[in-house]
C-alpha cells in the first residue's frame, strides 16, 4: 500500500525525505519484526518506548518512521511522520492498512468491570441465533463466525485487532460484538474504530496496579462513550452509580437498562434456582411475556437485560429475540455449576474482584437460603492490584460459612505472600476462625469438596474459563473444572 494512502487520515507534519508517494511492505509497533520497506510506528509502551528502537529499525530497512518526537539526526532516505500521538495513529494506520474493515461490520463494544465477557459473548450467540454471521473478540476467545481464534487480552494490540476485524469482513460478517479493556481505551487500541454501539456494566475497583486511581479508571472506561459516533446508541447500566457519568459527553443516543428502577429497558425476577430463573423484560415501562432462562442471580439478570436492550436497539425483533434468549446458555467460567453425586454442588466462576465475588456469592445465598453452608475457595493474582486482596478476603468470608484462601496467578509473587495480603481482610476472630489457607490450588479445592455436605455449596472463584496457572512466566495446565470433577469421581 503506498503511504500516502495510509496517512489519509491523519493529523501530522514531515520530515527527513517527504516522499509520500513511496510503497509500505508492512507496518510494525515490534522493532524486532522490521523488514525492508516497512512502516514503523514508535509507540511509547509501559515499560520500553519506541523510540529508542528509531536508529535500529532504519538499519533494519524501515523506509518510514511515524514518531511523536523526532530523532537527533535524520536520514535522507527515510520518512519520519511526526504525530501528536503514536498511540492513536498505530490504530488508525492499522485500520487503514485492512481497509476501515469496522466501517463494513456493524460493531458493539462493551466496557466495565464485571460482564463484559458474558455480554458480548451472548450478543454474538444470540444474533447467530437470529440467522446472522458474526464475530465475537473476548477474553475467552474469538471467534470469527464459528472459527475459534485463541484470545491473549481482552482487547488486542490494534493491528491484530483489525487483523481479525478484516477477517470476519472477508467471510461475511455482519455483526461484530467486542470486550473493550480499560487499558485498551487508554492505550488508544481501539482508536480509529466505527463503533455502532456501546455497553457500559458497571465499575468497581479493578486494575489499580495500571490506573493508579479509581478516577482514572472511571476516565478510560468514559473515554470510550466520548467518543462514540452519533449514529450510535450508547446503553448504560442505571443501576450503578457511574452509569450516567460515562454518558455525560457522548455524542450517541442515550439508553439505560436496570433490574431495580425503571429505565428504557428492564428485566425483573420472578422465580430463580440453580437451574435457571424466568425474567420479565420490559421495554419503555411495557412488560412482555416472561422468559425462562439458563441463567442465575441478579448480576446475570443485568447481564440479560444489557443484551436485550443493545438487541433491540440494533433493531431486532422483540417476539424472536426473547424466544431466542431463553435458549442460550451461561459463558465458560461463568457460574457453571457441578453437581456431585454426594448431593452437593460446585460452582466455578471467574469472579475475581471484590464486587463480582459479592454479586456471586449473593446469588448463591438468595437461592440456597437455610438449606445448606457456602464453602468458597478464592485466590488473588500475583503482580496485580494488591489493594484488593485483603477487601477480596473479608468480603468472602462475611457471605460464607467456610473459606478457603489459596493461590491463583501467582505470576512472579510468592503465593504465600499473597494469601498473607489477603488475611490481612480478616479483621475479626470470628472471621479468622471459619478461614483455613491451602496453598496449592489443588488440595484447596479437594479440600473443600471433602468437607462439603449434602445440600452445601461451594464457590471456587477467579480462575473461572483459564486452563493454567501462570508461575514465574510459565503456564501450568490448571483446570478447576477438571480438578472438581476428578475429585468428585465424575
Amino acid at each position: 500500500m503506498k503511504l500516502t494512502e495510509l496517512l489519509e487520515r491523519l493529523t501530522y507534519t514531515l520530515e527527513g525525505s517527504k516522499d509520500i508517494d513511496r510503497e509500505i511492505s508492512s507496518i510494525e509497533q515490534d522493532s524486532r519484526k522490521v523488514q525492508a520497506g516497512c512502516l514503523f510506528i514508535a509507540v511509547r509502551g509501559t515499560n520500553v518506548d519506541g523510540h529508542s528502537f528509531i536508529p535500529q529499525v532504519i538499519s533494519a530497512g524501515a523506509s518510514a518512521v511515524v514518531c511523536e518526537t523526532l530523532p537527533e539526526e535524520l536520514s535522507n532516505d527515510v520518512t519520519y511522520i511526526k504525530v501528536d500521538d503514536c498511540n492513536l495513529a498505530l490504530a488508525m494506520l492499522a485500520s487503514a492498512w485492512n481497509g476501515y474493515p469496522s466501517e463494513q461490520l456493524t460493531l458493539v463494544g462493551v466496557t466495565g468491570t464485571n460482564g463484559k465477557t458474558t455480554i458480548a459473548t451472548l450478543l454474538y450467540r444470540l444474533f447467530s441465533k437470529l440467522g446472522y454471521p458474526c464475530g465475537l473478540l473476548s477474553t475467552v476467545c474469538n471467534y470469527v463466525i464459528d472459527r475459534e481464534v485463541p484470545a491473549t487480552h481482552t482487547t488486542p494490540d490494534p493491528l491484530q485487532l483489525n487483523m481479525l476485524l478484516r477477517e470476519m469482513v472477508e467471510e461475511g460478517c455482519a455483526y461484530a460484538f467486542m470486550e473493550v479493556s480499560s487499558h485498551s481505551a487508554d492505550q488508544k487500541r481501539i482508536g480509529g474504530l466505527d463503533f455502532d454501539g456501546g455497553i457500559f456494566t458497571n465499575l468497581t475497583r479493578d486494575h489499580m496496579d495500571y490506573h493508579k486511581t479509581v478516577e482514572n479508571y472511571l476516565k478510560a472506561k468514559k473515554s470510550f462513550f466520548d467518543n462514540l459516533p452519533a449514529k450510535a446508541f450508547a446503553l448504560s447500566n442505571a443501576d450503578d452509580k457511574n452509569g450516567e457519568v460515562m454518558m455525560q459527553n457522548t455524542k450517541a443516543r442515550r439508553r439505560l437498562y436496570s433490574v431495580r428502577t425503571g429505565a428504557d429497558y428492564t428485566a425483573k425476577i420472578i422465580e430463580e434456582a440453580f437451574e435457571g430463573m424466568e425474567l420479565q423484560f420490559s421495554v419503555g415501562g411495557k412488560a412482555l411475556c416472561p422468559v425462562v432462562t439458563h441463567f442465575v442471580g441478579r448480576f446475570n439478570a443485568s447481564n440479560l437485560a444489557a443484551v436485550f436492550g443493545a438487541a433491540i436497539e440494533l433493531g431486532a425483533n422483540i417476539d424472536e429475540v426473547l424466544v431466542k434468549m431463553s435458549e442460550l446458555v451461561p459463558v465458560n467460567g461463568r457460574f457453571e455449576a457441578i453437581r456431585s453425586p454426594k448431593g452437593f454442588s460446585a460452582i466455578v466462576d471467574y469472579a475475581h474482584t471484590p464486587d463480582a465475588l459479592i454479586n456471586v456469592l449473593e446469588a448463591i445465598k438468595e437461592i440456597l437460603g437455610d438449606k445448606g453452608r457456602i464453602i468458597t475457595v478464592v485466590g488473588c493474582g500475583g503482580n496485580r492490584d494488591k489493594g484488593k486482596r485483603p477487601i477480596m478476603a473479608k468480603e468472602s468470608a462475611l457471605r460464607s460459612d467456610r473459606l478457603v484462601l489459596t493461590s491463583d496467578n501467582p505470576r512472579f509473587e510468592e503465593p504465600d505472600e499473597i494469601i498473607k495480603d489477603m488475611q490481612a481482610g480478616l479483621d475479626s476472630e470470628e472471621l479468622r476462625a471459619k478461614t483455613i489457607s491451602i496453598t496449592d490450588r489443588r488440595e484447596a479445592i479437594r479440600t473443600a469438596l471433602m468437607i462439603a455436605e449434602k445440600g452445601d455449596v461451594i464457590l471456587i472463584a477467579g480462575k473461572g474459563h483459564e486452563d493454567y496457572q501462570d508461575v514465574k512466566g510459565t503456564k501450568h495446565h490448571f483446570d478447576d473444572h477438571e480438578v472438581v470433577r476428578e475429585a468428585m469421581g465424575n
